[in-house]
């Protein structure tokens, strides 16, 4: 498990495909590996990841298909958000985040806002009812509050077809300590809805299927 506070920003050196799947190495200056071993999770762009070689200040990861195909693309240069696994006597700065993504998110919009920066995200129309207003959700690994949620009301303008949207505010802190300040319109993002929102909609769903 993991908390959404990002502890320092990596640089993906490589991205070497192997068939299905994939080796990436990330370099990662400023993000302390002392107590990093082969074998441990790291959250990288809000994925959770197995470290499977450490060298110096880069650690690499065997990145399966599924990952590949759920996740936003992994690219040579990409900065990305590096947070490691969370030990049971820290506090809890953010929210519960599994490192399972549950979606791609698109920037559409972006309001800079007395040095704050108010975003856009669309979102698969799949996962509108995990969204509320006031929630917590996960953008590339970087635990957020949600300012409003637009699930396909017709009144609603300028939403994707087949997508919500909801809306953030980043404050110049996360803007300068994660990679959502590189953002810019039609960035794609990777998104994990609140754990608690998943396991309250399977007992409403499990709860449904006995009536």
């Amino acid at each position: 498990m993991f908390t959404g506070i990002i502890e320092a920003v990596g640089k993906i050196e490589s991205v070497t495909r192997s068939g299905e799947t994939a080796v990436m190495r990330v370099t990662c200056r400023g993000f302390d590996l002392s107590d990093v071993a082969i074998g441990d999770s790291i959250a990288v762009n809000g994925v959770c990841l197995t470290v499977t070689s450490l060298d110096g200040q880069s650690m690499s990861f065997d990145v399966s298909a599924e990952t590949l195909d759920v996740s936003a693309v992994f690219a040579s240069d990409d900065a990305v958000n590096l947070e490691k696994s969370l030990r049971l006597d820290q506090r809890l700065g953010g929210h519960l985040v599994s490192g399972h993504v549950d979606g791609v998110g698109e920037v559409v919009e972006m309001v800079e806002n007395d040095g704050n920066r108010v975003v856009n995200f669309s979102f698969p129309e799949s996962l509108a009812r995990f969204i509320a207003r006031k929630g917590s959700v996960t953008v590339n690994g970087v635990s957020l509050t949600t300012n409003s949620v637009s699930k396909g009301d017709p009144a609603d303008v300028g939403k994707p077809e087949g997508r919500g949207v909801f809306s953030v505010n980043l404050i110049p802190h996360t803007l300068a300590v994660t990679n959502l300040g590189k953002l810019v319109v039609g960035s794609r993002t990777n998104l994990e809805i609140d754990v608690v929102a998943r396991y309250v909609e399977s007992m409403l769903s499990a709860s449904g299927s006995k009536s």
